[in-house]
This record gives C-alpha cells, sequence and structure tokens, in this order.
C-alpha cells in the first residue's frame, strides 16, 4: 500500500491490539471525543444515528470488569465455570485505559440489520480514528454482553453488541493478513 493516501493506509494498517499490548499512559478526554465524533460522522440510513457509547474510564473500568466477572459467575454453568475465566473477565476491562460499551439504538423506522449496520459502521470509523491518533484496541463480542442491558441502563429498543477496549500500546506494525480480493470478487460486464 502507498504511504501516498493516509485514509487507505489507515483501513490496510489498522489492527487489532490487545490488552497485552497497552501502556500505562492516559487516553485524553479530547482524543475520546475526537474518536467519537468520527464515529458520529458514519453513513445512516433516514439520518436515525442508532450508535450510542458508554465510556468507562478509570474506577468505571473497576466498576464494568466487576460486572463482567459477576455476570460470568451467575450466567456460567458450573461444570464450564473457571475462577481464572472470571478473574480474566475483570482484568481485560482494568487492563484497558478507555472501554467503551458499543450500543445500537433500533429506532423502529428501519429494519433492524440496517441500524445494526450503520452502527457497525460508526464503530470501523471510531477504530479508524484510534488508528490514526497511535491508540491501539479490539471490539470484543463475549456472551457476556448480552446480560449488561441492566447495568447499562439499556432502553427496550437498546442492544449492547460488544465492548471496545482502548489504549496507548507498544505493539508492532504488521502487515495485512488478507487473501486477494480476486478470490472474493466476480466481475458481470
Amino acid at each position: 500500500m502507498s504511504k501516498q493516501n493516509a485514509v487507505l493506509d489507515a483501513i490496510h494498517f489498522r489492527r487489532t491490539v490487545n490488552q497485552n499490548s497497552f501502556t500505562q499512559e492516559d487516553i485524553s478526554r479530547e482524543d475520546i471525543l475526537t474518536i467519537l465524533e468520527a464515529a458520529n460522522a458514519a453513513p445512516t440510513h433516514k439520518r436515525t444515528q442508532p450508535w450510542r457509547f458508554v465510556i468507562f474510564r478509570k474506577e468505571g473500568l473497576e466498576r464494568l470488569g466487576t460486572e463482567l466477572s459477576r455476570i460470568y459467575k451467575t450466567v456460567t454453568p458450573a461444570e464450564k465455570y473457571t475462577e481464572a475465566t472470571a478473574q480474566n473477565m475483570a482484568k481485560k476491562a482494568t487492563q484497558s485505559n478507555v472501554a467503551i460499551a458499543l450500543i445500537v439504538n433500533y429506532t423502529g423506522d428501519l429494519p433492524e440489520w440496517e441500524e445494526l449496520a450503520a452502527t457497525s459502521c460508526a464503530v470501523e470509523n471510531l477504530w479508524l480514528a484510534a488508528h490514526s491518533l497511535h491508540i491501539g484496541g479490539y471490539w470484543a463480542t463475549p456472551g457476556l454482553i448480552n446480560h449488561l442491558g441492566g447495568f447499562l441502563n439499556l432502553a427496550e429498543n437498546q442492544k449492547c453488541i460488544g465492548i471496545f477496549y482502548l489504549g496507548h500500546h507498544n505493539a508492532e506494525s504488521r502487515e495485512p493478513a488478507r487473501s486477494p480480493i480476486e478470490d472474493k470478487i466476480r466481475w458481470e460486464e
């Protein structure tokens, strides 16, 4: 990919960066707002703008981690439960600088899949904006998110579709690992 086009480079070189590469450096409120403004610029049918975000920082990360661990203990059958996994659920939140709950606000004006697609576009914009600020992260979708509604104070028409963990990082840049586009297209001319 050419370094001549920053947008295309960001699309091609954006990668998942996990907590094991996060540093202790805080993410400023200004950078969080910049990232969320990029998310807010996503395309949306009929301008419904169905994306919503709950941002966890500092003590909020502790509360999120405690809740994820509590949910895991509550919903996991005894034969599958491990204390290590319960602790890991909490640790993922507290090893991040910021965690953002990703929420779809279903308006009823459009099919649900369109609202989900628009919110997914907002998440991609969020990811690209974070990458452009040298902030790493990833979109986590553990089954526990289906039980976060009460904790997040979601309305009946809202659904959490993941948690985006963010952090400044020391991960090395790496080349994209994608199969050729030619394997995924068919021309009809």
